[in-house]
C-alpha cells in the first residue's frame, strides 16, 4: 500500500508539473499568436496606407493630365487668334483693293480676288468666322458702334453699315465689327 501511496504522490507531482508545463506552453503560444496578430495588423495598416497613397497619386496624375490637355488646347486656340489678328489688316487691304477695282476684267484684280478667297478658306478651316453685321441687332459683345444715326427705315439698334469686318474663333471675338447703328 505504501508503494501505491508513493505512486499516487509521484503521479500527482508529475500531473502538477505537466499542468504547469502545459500552462507555460499555452502562455507562450498565446503570446506568439498575439505578436503575430500585431504584426499582421501593422502590415494590414501599412498596406491600407500604401493603397491610399497610390489611389491619391493616381487621382492627382489624372487631374494633371486633364489640366495640361486643357491648357494645351487653350494655348493652341490662343495662338490661332493671335496669328489671325495680325493677318486681319492684310485681309482688310485685299478687300479694299478689290472694292476699288471691282468692275475690271484685269488679271491683277482676279489674282487679288483669288488670294483673298484662299485666305478666307484657310480662316474657315481653322474655325475663324466673320461676325454677321448688316441687318443684325447691335450686340456689344460682337460689334463696336462707331456711329449712330436716326433713320426710320431701320429698326431700333439695327446695324446699318459695317465699316470694318469683325471675326471670331469659336466663342471668342478676335476683332469686333466696326458698325453704324440706327437709333
Amino acid at each position: 500500500m505504501e508503494e501505491n501511496q508513493k505512486d499516487k504522490e509521484i503521479d500527482e507531482t508529475t500531473i502538477d508539473e505537466c499542468e504547469e508545463t502545459i500552462e507555460k506552453i499555452d502562455d507562450e503560444v498565446i503570446e506568439e499568436i498575439s505578436e503575430e496578430e500585431k504584426k499582421l495588423k501593422e502590415a494590414t495598416e501599412k498596406a491600407d496606407e500604401y493603397l491610399d497613397k497610390y489611389q491619391r497619386t493616381l487621382a492627382e496624375f489624372d487631374n494633371f493630365r486633364k489640366r495640361t490637355s486643357k491648357e494645351k488646347a487653350s494655348m493652341y486656340d490662343d495662338g490661332i487668334r493671335d496669328t489671325v489678328s495680325k493677318l486681319l489688316p492684310v485681309v482688310d487691304n485685299f478687300e479694299r483693293a478689290i472694292m476699288s477695282c471691282q468692275n475690271t476684267d484685269d488679271s491683277f484684280y482676279k489674282g487679288i480676288e483669288m488670294i483673298l478667297k484662299q485666305i478666307k478658306e484657310i480662316f474657315t478651316s481653322m474655325g475663324v468666322e466673320e461676325i454677321p453685321a448688316v441687318g443684325e441687332k447691335f450686340d456689344p459683345n460682337l460689334h463696336a458702334a462707331i456711329a449712330h444715326e436716326d433713320n426710320e427705315e431701320y429698326g431700333e439698334n439695327e446695324i446699318m453699315i459695317e465699316m470694318l469686318k469683325g471675326y471670331k474663333h469659336k466663342d471668342k471675338v478676335i476683332r469686333h465689327s466696326m458698325v453704324k447703328v440706327a437709333n
